[in-house]
């Protein structure tokens, strides 16, 4: 089969494009399509097929202003030429799963959610420009939902999204859960107790770093921030001398920070959630919010109900959802882990990171291709690729 991947932009090595160097082991001769694309600030095997991107590719480092381009993004990408295609699939959380596909073409969206820009979180995004900004959002949320007119079948990251995508778009999806490579990460030596807290991801408003360093300076505990964001500089001057900020990381020096911390914090609201995978990966228990898709993919102890699961059967510890409480509900689910932390099994950890593994989501993916009539891929294939990489 001739395919055609929809990827929104390719700026970063994040969970999106990790998962898009998965679909490209899966297609090894598929051409990418992009918005935008810097060439090194992904993976090479993404570099290789990237075939074509958009007239925002020539705005002068527009990797750096992109997201204040949003109105653009109708227009570019429209400009995709598609024809002999015999398959589209649109890896989408913005413009992607609006690609005009030639009639008689399959498409199929793998949908990380719905555009948060212009649906749920403008305000988060935009702040007081909001109510400035209202006629482009409004004409954009009238483009989106148009696109999904051209999208045969959705398929979600997590029922959090799917809920979203009937929500916003009116429209059913099949669930299939990202496929999460951890062959990066080595397991930690069972009953080793680890040196520090850690927060891994971006730093940006919506994963609620800003909660992390408000209870740890009150804990008092030792904690470490891998990442980089445009909330740094602002972190930084808020945290006390007990957090270490580490930057941005390459994958060896984070799969060490998840081998050596004592759990990971995980305050935000998520779609999915990577990093806690690749965390219970190295065999380390996680502390994140009871909300979103961590709901689905976190055996957290709910330790404020009755009859909560053990840290023993469990994956670390789920924060109660408190609106206005956040830090102390934190601070409280801290202090739980502490008091239980020699309970709790690393090997519960690896066993719940295996159900989201490249040769999973490879299972469920030939499940869907064959309802829809199409060929299927071969499993040991694309697990042997990544395990070479």
């Amino acid at each position: 089969m001739k395919v055609a991947i929809i990827h929104d932009w390719l700026t970063g090595m994040r969970g999106g494009e990790r998962c898009l160097l998965s679909f490209i082991r899966m297609y090894p001769q598929a051409d990418v399509f992009t918005l935008i694309h810097v060439k090194g600030a992904t993976h090479p095997e993404i570099d290789a097929r990237v075939k074509a991107t958009s007239f925002l590719q020539y705005f002068p480092k527009v990797e750096k202003y992109y997201r204040y381009l949003l109105g653009l993004f109708p227009l570019a990408i429209r400009g995709f030429d598609l024809k002999g295609y015999d398959l589209v699939i649109s890896l989408s959380h913005a413009a992607a799963k609006n690609v005009p596909v030639p009639r008689g073409i399959p498409h199929i969206c793998y949908c990380f959610t719905p555009m948060r820009y212009i649906w749920d979180q403008a305000n988060s995004y935009f702040g007081k420009l909001t109510p400035f900004l209202w006629p482009i959002i409004t004409y954009l949320r009238r483009w989106d939902l148009e696109g999904q007119k051209r999208v045969n079948i959705f398929v979600a990251i997590s029922k959090f999204v799917a809920a979203r995508i009937r929500c916003y778009y009116r429209s059913d999806s099949e669930v299939i859960f990202p496929p999460v490579d951890t062959s990066w990460i080595r397991p930690t030596q069972p009953h080793i107790k680890g040196k520090a807290f850690l927060y891994a991801g971006a730093l940006v408003p919506y994963k609620r770093v800003d909660l992390v360093i408000e209870a740890f300076n009150k804990l008092g505990q030792e904690l470490w921030i891998a990442g980089g964001g445009p909330e740094e500089k602002k972190l930084r001057l808020i945290a006390k001398s007990n957090i270490k900020f580490f930057g941005k990381l390459s994958d060896p020096e984070l799969a060490e920070c998840f081998r050596n911390c004592r759990a990971l914090i995980f305050p935000g609201t998520e779609d999915f959630g990577l990093i806690p995978i690749e965390c219970m990966a190295a065999g380390r228990p996680v502390i994140a919010l009871y909300d979103g898709a961590l709901k689905e993919s976190h055996l957290g102890v709910r330790y404020w109900l009755p009859k909560a699961i053990q840290p023993s059967e469990s994956t670390g510890v789920f924060i109660p959802k408190r609106p206005g409480q956040e830090v102390g509900a934190l601070v409280e689910s801290v202090r739980y882990f502490i008091d239980n932390e020699d309970c709790f099994e690393s090997s519960v950890c690896l066993d719940r990171a295996r159900v989201f593994g490249v040769e999973a989501f490879q299972d469920n993916w030939n499940v869907l291709l064959k309802k829809l009539g199409l060929p299927r891929i071969e499993t040991s294939q694309v697990v042997n690729k990544v395990l070479v990489a």
